[in-house]
Formats: structure tokens, sequence, C-alpha cells
């Protein structure tokens, strides 16, 4: 990966998409463009339209998928501000376990491995663990070059590998991270500090995912989970 250090510090605000249909159904939802948010899931990106509506971005860059679609939609009408859609943040390719349920695609014998050794899994049909953190890292790098401050609104896994970049962590260890729906993390660079981590203080009671059971959705980190019950 390569990307020449910024002249100034920029920050990376990172935020992943608001509750969605998936997320509800317990689906593995992929790249899957049919999948919006829930009533919960609006709620949340009108709180984080409200909370972000007053910091100054120089640039905001979003998966070109229809729940992030629908999650920076607040802010953007609320702020009058523009939106850079692509596919350098979007969703990785889990080829044909896209779809699924995650309690079914748990008992695979892959799920262990996926768990354990991120960077050794390729998934059928689809994408490495390890091309979505190369091609997502490198993305974020060149968007952060020149500016001071940037939006990034992707995906779990997406935003878990990013910081783990930042971070220094091998890949093998990047789903000891937790990324909510909803949440914001923050990101200095360069050098990489790591200001804030999966925060959901911005989200209004009732919308938030509960901290009273961190149990309750165990195992089910891939694909970010739905938070926690």
């Amino acid at each position: 990966m390569s990307a020449s250090a910024p002249k100034k510090p920029c920050e990376i605000v990172l935020l992943r998409h608001a509750h969605s249909t998936a997320n509800e159904k317990g689906i593995l939802a992929g790249r899957d463009n049919s999948v919006g948010l829930t009533e919960r899931g609006r709620e949340q990106a009108q709180s984080v339209a409200d909370f972000l509506a007053s910091e100054k971005f120089d640039a905001i860059y979003v998966s070109d998928l229809k729940r992030c679609r629908e999650t920076i939609a607040p802010l953007l009408k609320k702020t009058g501000s523009k939106a850079n859609f692509g596919k350098a943040i979007i969703e990785m390719d889990y080829g044909t376990w896209s779809g699924k349920s995650l309690k079914q695609l748990a008992k695979h014998k892959l799920w262990a491995q996926i768990q354990s050794r991120p960077s050794t899994v390729r998934f059928p049909s689809g994408e490495s663990f390890a091309e979505m953190s190369l091609r997502a890292n490198q993305a974020v790098l060149d968007m952060a070059s020149g500016k001071s401050k940037i939006l990034v609104l992707s995906h779990g896994d997406v935003i878990k590998s990013i910081v783990a970049y930042h971070l220094a962590l091998p890949l093998d260890n990047f789903q000891r991270i937790a990324v909510d729906p909803a949440s914001i993390t923050r990101i200095r660079y360069s050098p990489s500090h790591l200001i804030e981590l999966n925060s959901i203080s911005h989200l209004r009671s009732g919308t938030a995912p509960s901290r009273k059971n961190p149990g309750a959705n165990p195992g089910h980190s891939l694909g970010g989970g739905a938070g926690r019950a």
C-alpha cells in the first residue's frame, strides 16, 4: 500500500450505515442493493445528521449502496452538502455467502477460520479479507491527502479493517474491533492516532445499541453485526 503522508494532519471520521433490514433479520447483506434502513435506522440517520451538521468536512465519501445512501441523506439535506458515492469503500463481496442467515453461516467449517485467521480467507466466488482491506485503506489514504477533515460512510468489516490498519494491528486481529450501526470512529492521520472508536453517544434513546448485554450477539461479527441487542 502506498500513499504519501499528507502535508497537514487529516481527521478521518468513519461512520457505519444505520440499522438495516439485513441487520434486523440477521442476514449477511453483502452488496445487495435492495437492503435499506429500518425505522430504527432512519431515526439513527437523523440523529447522525443532527450531530454532524455543525462539523465542516472538506469532503464526504459514501459507499454506493442503498443503506449508505439512506444514512447520509438527512445530513446532506440538512447542510446542503454534496457527497462522493463510489465503490472503493463499498461492502466486502461475500460471494455465495451473501444474503444468507448468519446463524446458518456460523455452522460452516469456514466460520472458525474467519474469526481466527481472516487474512487467509477468500469467500466462495467473492473477495478476500486482504483484498478488501487493501482497496479500502488505499482509498481512504488517497481521500485524506491534502484535506483537513473528511467523512467516510461505509460498512462494518470495512471500517474495522481501516481501524486495524491505523492501529498497526494484523488483519487477523481485526475481529476484536466492534463497529455498531450508525457509530462514529475518528482517526487523526498522519501519523495515525485513534481518537474515538465506535461512539454511539449521539444516538437518541431507544435507537442506540444496548450496553447492558454485551454477549447478546456472540460470534456474529461477520459483516460488522447488528450491534448489541
